[in-house]
């Protein structure tokens, strides 16, 4: 298994191992829950290192991105993230990621799972004009979530931190050490994402850690997904995949079929998109029970769905979960009973996110 420049971190932390995408990766430290709160209501901090980073340059980057993504690339500006996905000819999802968009060149962060497929895709459609790097076992990514993030920050980095806008990023250090900082983040908390290499990500690390020693929890992957959860953010592999497109997924908004420019899977979801039959949906239990992937869903007796992903929420104190469901079934409001080991417990259909109090653009 690989193992990210954070590692012994996680080991003095005596973090609970688990094995994630061919990396050993922090499952949790004290528990999910303390974890969970943490980031909702102070701060907590991620070692997600294992996620892909690619970079794209050279004179025709702009133009293959927008054929290669499904989002409009001619509206990023210097120094702005963008949140898109990248689709087969038949709409199917090969994966969703953040474009960074630098003065000289583009990078993509892709899911850690999927970065051998997505280099992969990436060069078989790369024109002459076009290079690309797969830098991803070079560079460290830390998270740091949570309304009192900006406050850790303010005390070590060398820009203002107050200044920096939800969905944009700069090239700053703590001490000597450079990182690429950026307001983005997979909780629906105020948070930044720092790439750094991954000598100066273990020092960054430590800095964070020191700075905000009195109100900051590490974080793993267990919180992570139920933070991600509560605010109905997809997950590949469980809400989107190759067989879903992003328009039944709830990812229309990035789904530009009027930009300018062509792009790969447009004409399929052009004649697919008013006539879906099934729709990603927020679902809350009303009966005690935790939804898990790929329990049914029923109404009347009838399967009209199934879960793709489900936690007990901290916050809420309910189980919570996604799943797509016919479109007949998928409005606000509607019962349905979700089979768990024969069982038929009662659960509705609600308006997302689950979570409505984050901080995300505070």
């Amino acid at each position: 298994m690989n193992k990210t420049p954070l590692y012994e971190k996680h080991i003095e932390l005596n973090a609970k191992l688990v094995d994630f995408a061919d990396y050993t990766m922090p499952i949790q430290y004290s528990g999910i829950t303390k974890e969970h709160l943490a980031v909702r209501e102070s701060a907590g901090i991620f070692d997600v290192s294992h996620m892909g980073e690619i970079i794209i340059s050279g004179n025709g980057a702009e133009e293959f991105l927008e054929y290669i993504t499904i989002n409009d690339i001619s509206s990023l500006e210097p120094w702005q993230v963008q949140y898109s996905a990248m689709c087969f000819e038949d709409g199917g999802i090969v994966d969703d990621l953040l474009i960074y968009k630098y003065p000289d060149y583009f990078m993509l962060v892709v899911n850690c799972s999927n970065t051998a497929k997505d280099f992969d895709w990436l060069m078989a459609h790369k024109p002459k004009d076009v290079n690309i790097i797969d830098l991803s076992q070079k560079i460290g990514l830390i998270a740091l979530q949570g309304p009192k993030s900006r406050e850790i920050l303010n005390q070590i980095i060398d820009i203002d931190i107050n200044k920096l806008k939800f969905y944009r990023f700069e090239i700053a250090n703590f001490d000597i050490f450079p990182c690429t900082v950026s307001r983005t983040g997979y909780t629906g908390e105020l948070g930044y994402e720092i790439y750094a290499d991954n000598e100066n990500i273990v020092h960054i690390w430590d800095f964070i850690m020191t700075a905000g020693s009195d109100i900051i929890q590490p974080a793993g992957l267990g919180c992570r997904d139920t933070l991600r959860l509560e605010m109905k953010y997809t997950l590949y592999g469980n809400d989107i995949d190759d067989n879903t497109n992003p328009i039944e997924a709830g990812l229309g908004w990035i789904t530009k079929l009027n930009k300018k420019n062509n792009f790969i899977g447009k004409d399929t979801l052009e004649k697919i998109n008013n006539s879906l039959d099934q729709f990603l949906v927020c679902i809350k239990m009303v009966d005690r029970g935790i939804p898990r992937k790929d329990y049914e869903l029923l109404c009347n007796g009838e399967i009209v769905g199934k879960i793709t992903s489900g936690t007990q929420s901290p916050t809420l104190n309910s189980g919570i979960g996604l799943g797509y469901v016919q479109k007949i079934y998928s409005k606000i409001g509607t019962e349905l009973e979700m089979l768990v080991r024969g069982k038929k417990l009662k659960c509705k259909i609600v308006k997302p996110p689950f979570y409505r109090k984050g901080s995300l653009k505070n």
